[in-house]
């Protein structure tokens, strides 16, 4: 896909990407919308992505999200939360009531299924080395708290460094976003994650 082509579609975004989320995905199944960073054996890996703008009306470049999945004695429960929408959510009252109760075995229980945050963004895959062939695309991605707060980090710059904040998911003014993820733990990390550089794709 062209550079004009990406600023004469920017209205692909926001509506198609909540659209797009309606659909549950089931456990097992790969949907071919989502853009995912590829990890070797050692659960490293890396990608250089842009954020894209919001579509025209919306005011957000991003979907928050809330989420349960997690396998119960009659199987997996994997369910968006009403929280989301702000409304109360049986299981998150039903969680509550098991914290409450005090019970050492219920909460490490209410640990296991309590909600989980993601963000959804539509982004430009800028380098993918395990999938070039995924180079060029527009790709949904979900991401996490610890690469949010990394996105807020370049939107208020460092005023100690003296660098000035950015708008990231600006594709013409914004900059790249190196995604590196390393195992620390047994989990996924990506704390060496960063914008790197102002964009120098104007008209």
């Amino acid at each position: 896909m062209s550079f004009s082509d990406l600023r004469s579609n920017k209205k692909n975004t926001f509506a198609k990407l909540q659209k797009q989320l309606e659909k549950t995905t089931q456990v097992g199944t790969v949907d071919e919308r989502y853009w995912k960073l590829t990890t070797d054996k050692a659960g490293n890996g890396f990608a250089v992505i842009r954020f894209l703008p919001a579509s025209d009306g919306e005011d957000m470049p991003f979907v928050k999200l809330y989420s349960h999945a997690f396998q119960g004695p009659g199987g997996w429960y994997i369910e968006n939360s009403l929280t989301t929408l702000g409304k109360d959510d049986p299981l998150g009252e039903y969680n509550r009531e098991l914290w409450n109760s005090g019970d050492e075995e219920l909460k490490n229980q209410v640990r296991k299924q309590k909600r989980k945050l993601s963000y959804y963004s539509n982004v430009y895959i800028v380098k993918d080395p395990a999938n070039p062939e995924n180079e060029g695309t527009v790709r949904l991605f979900r991401y996490g708290k610890k690469i949010h707060d990394k996105i807020m980090e370049a939107v208020n710059g460092d005023e100690l460094e003296g660098r000035e904040g950015i708008n990231p998911f600006c594709f013409w003014t914004g900059a790249d976003f190196k995604l590196r993820a390393k195992k620390v733990a047994g989990y996924p990390n990506y704390d060496s994650s960063e914008f790197h550089g102002v964009s120098t794709l104007e008209d």
